[in-house]
């Protein structure tokens, strides 16, 4: 049972009878007492021509932006966005196909679908009124022919963003309604190479992961502690150019800043003859004026706001209108997180970045409330696509949640409801996550020499006729950590670096604990050759 709450307005937080009052900011998050947050961790692919867009430094100070200043425009690497959506959301069958181990399309007993939601009238195998069959393969990705996930991003993204899509799915169990789970993959997506130019980790709350659910402990490193990014006032405060950006043109600002680091290298040098030279002063120093210039050089004059992309905002053609991103209800606010992790991550400011949003503890009876706010979840997972579309770049979407939940049959007539099964009570044997992979070049292929074994790298792992995550299937099915373990796997995969993914692991004196057989656990042929010089 739950709290009475105002017909049609599911974004009132949840009571559960079942539930303790919430006392963390993590149950706030989850039963929707808290909006989600976001964050993003540093780096990625470069722009298109990212120096054509500025000014130029002067040649021998543009030289010693990467070495000694390590000052980038990115590690070239692909762009990685993760959704926590907070309390346990379903993602299996009503949302994303799960099979038994023949994959997506081995289907499972009616009792096991009805266990998450689609009634017999429903079920994968079965057409719609119209002649639709209810799965779906338009993403690539197999999803329900309602899946709220699916009708979101589809409202997001063109017909050619779409067959350019492609994803995997890993039904794997977690516990329910917990931020203790450690579910989030930054930290390993970093160590994996991901940097960015302004950010390395940023996120929500005081925490080390930034988001909702835990890192690995393993994966741990305190230089990439998130700072807080959820809305657009937070990424133009991540770059201040000062007032002389405001007085002069972007072009002169950065001449002064030059002439101010030549003057001070010249400083240094008669310094030195005097004491004793300490290089990591000097280089402090030196590249602290220099990165001021560079500051100048790449922000001043330009709109990082993402409020004034006109890709994302605009009414005529932009990926959301004035209205829905200004409106000042719960869609503009998780519209407006989505598009400043977004803005940051696929520009190359910041490498990966995960969009943190809360009430997802729905199993209070109604269908409708699931499919409300998972028709939202899909529609800011669709906004990146599109904006990663429109840029030209590749993208990888993970999402994933802190368990699961079932339904006991009963059907929401509602019109929001569509005629589906209510969501009743947690249930983490449901659970597991998918990703999505964008590429501009066309669909991600599929390993496999066969469209039987392509199945198998499509969905990693499977279910029992019942509808239960089988434990037995894959190292990750029933160990979080080794999830996040996978999904570094596979982003290296992306780039044809998996066979350095067990030295990653060495580097850091640990176990990846998945086994000799990775390509078992692998979805994707790569889509780029290690970095990407020119983004595919």
């Amino acid at each position: 049972m739950t709290m009475k709450r105002d017909k049609g307005n599911w974004d009132l937080p949840l009571l559960h009878a079942d539930h303790p009052r919430p006392v963390t900011r993590r149950q706030f998050l989850s039963q929707g007492f808290l909006s989600g947050a976001a964050f993003t961790v540093g780096g990625i692919a470069p722009l298109l021509n990212p120096r054509n867009a500025l000014a130029d430094l002067s040649p021998d100070l543009d030289a010693l932006r990467a070495n000694p200043c390590q000052i980038t425009d990115g590690a070239g690497k692909i762009p990685f966005i993760c959704f926590d959506l907070a309390g346990g959301v379903n993602i299996a069958n009503s949302n994303v196909l799960v099979g038994q181990q023949g994959g997506q399309t081995d289907f499972l007993s009616t009792q096991g679908y009805e266990k998450m939601g689609l009634p017999g009238d429903m079920v994968p195998g079965l057409n719609d009124a119209a002649g639709n069959p209810y799965a779906n393969f338009d993403l690539g990705l197999g999803f329900h022919f309602d899946s709220a996930f699916r009708r979101g991003i589809l409202s997001r993204v063109s017909p050619t963003t779409a067959a350019n899509i492609n994803g995997a799915v890993i039904p794997a169990r977690s516990d329910n309604d917990t931020g203790n789970n450690p579910h989030n993959p930054m930290y390993g997506i970093a160590l994996a190479g991901s940097k960015g130019s302004i950010l390395t980790l940023a996120g929500s709350e005081n925490s080390d992961s930034g988001g909702n659910s835990m890192l690995p402990a393993a994966l741990f490193d305190p230089e990439l502690r998130p700072t807080k990014v959820d809305r657009p006032s937070d990424v133009v405060n991540l770059v201040d150019t000062g007032d002389l950006v405001g007085i002069l043109s972007k072009e002169d600002a950065t001449k002064v800043m030059e002439s101010i680091y030549r003057l001070s290298d010249e400083k240094m040098l008669n310094v030195e003859t005097l004491v004793s030279r300490d290089a990591d002063i000097d280089r402090a120093v030196r590249c602290g004026y220099l990165k001021a210039a560079d500051i100048a050089d790449r922000f001043g004059g330009t709109p990082i706001d993402p409020g004034l992309d006109q890709m994302i905002v605009d009414d005529a053609a932009g990926i959301f209108t004035s209205a829905e991103f200004f409106g000042g209800n719960r869609d503009a606010r998780e519209f407006q997180k989505t598009a400043s992790v977004m803005k940051l991550v696929m520009n190359g400011f910041a490498g990966a970045g995960t969009v943190e949003m809360g009430g997802y503890d729905y199993h209070g009876g109604a269908r409708a409330e699931g499919e409300v706010k998972d028709f939202r979840a899909g529609q800011c997972m669709g906004a990146c696509l599109e904006y990663a579309a429109r840029l030209g770049k590749p993208l990888m979407l993970y999402v994933f949640s802190d368990g699961s939940l079932s339904s006991n049959g009963a059907i929401d007539n509602s019109a929001d409801g569509r005629g589906k099964g209510e969501w009743t009570s947690d249930n983490s044997s449901t659970a597991g996550s998918f990703f999505l992979v964008y590429n501009p070049n066309g669909r991600p292929n599929l390993l496999g020499g066969t469209p039987e074994e392509q199945a198998l790298h499509q969905q990693i792992g499977a279910m029992s006729a019942d509808g239960s995550v089988m434990r037995a299937a894959t190292p990750m099915a029933n160990n979080v950590n080794l999830l996040v373990n996978s999904v570094v796997l596979n982003y290296m995969a992306l780039h044809g670096e998996q066979g350095q993914f067990n030295a990653l692991y060495q580097s850091l004196g640990i176990s990846h604990g998945l086994g000799s057989d990775l390509d078992s656990l692998t979805a994707f042929a790569p889509i780029v050759n290690g970095t990407i010089a020119n983004p595919v």
